[in-house]
């Protein structure tokens, strides 16, 4: 379980990461572009991942996930006031979830949490949250992707790369790593 919790720091590592090299290719105005009126913007994705970030993990141990401060239908109204608010806004989460992280030791993991007063074990919210996140990382990579179109620097092997990237792979010994080592 030692590996489970260095893992899974490794995991939210990369899909912070993801998101970060996607809002270095954008402008504000590319994070506030919606496809429709009923459609989330890069940067409502954002404000839903932080208002979810921050009531999940403070004071995770002892209080309910849902807090009676968050006000979620909120996250889905578009109200930063530039890019720099954004990033701003994505940190705070971030380093909350990192925070409550971190100090976890393995026989913590069977603990029980509450996440609107369902149990789950700490090492089941985790997976939870990692879920989420991943999901809604990978929407805001696509709409980056999307609004830059053939300007997007890939995050990840670039199409038509793949013998070539497998080869580096191939050309190292085994051995026991974390794929984001080397990113």
């Amino acid at each position: 379980m030692e590996s489970y919790l260095s893992g899974v720091l490794k995991q939210f590592e990369y899909y912070k990461s993801l998101g970060d090299r996607t809002f270095g290719q954008l402008t504000f105005d590319h994070m506030r572009w919606q496809s429709c009126e009923n459609s989330n913007s890069i940067s409502i994705i954002v404000k839903h991942l932080t208002g979810n970030m921050l009531s999940r993990w403070t004071n995770f141990m002892i209080e309910d996930g849902e807090k009676d401060w968050r006000q979620r239908d909120s996250e889905f109204i578009g109200s930063f006031e530039s890019k720099e608010d954004i990033i701003a806004s994505w940190e705070s989460g971030w380093t909350c979830l990192f925070k409550a992280i971190k100090p976890l030791k393995e026989n913590d993991l069977g603990q029980i949490v509450y996440i609107r007063n369902q149990g789950h074990t700490i090492t089941e919210a985790i997976n939870r949250q990692l879920a989420h996140y991943a999901y809604h990382v990978g929407q805001i990579v696509f709409l980056g992707k999307l609004i830059k179109g053939p300007e997007w620097q890939s995050l990840s092997i670039p199409k038509g790369d793949s013998s070539t990237y497998n080869k580096d792979k191939f050309s190292k010994e085994k051995g026991r790593r974390h794929f984001t080592d080397d990113l």
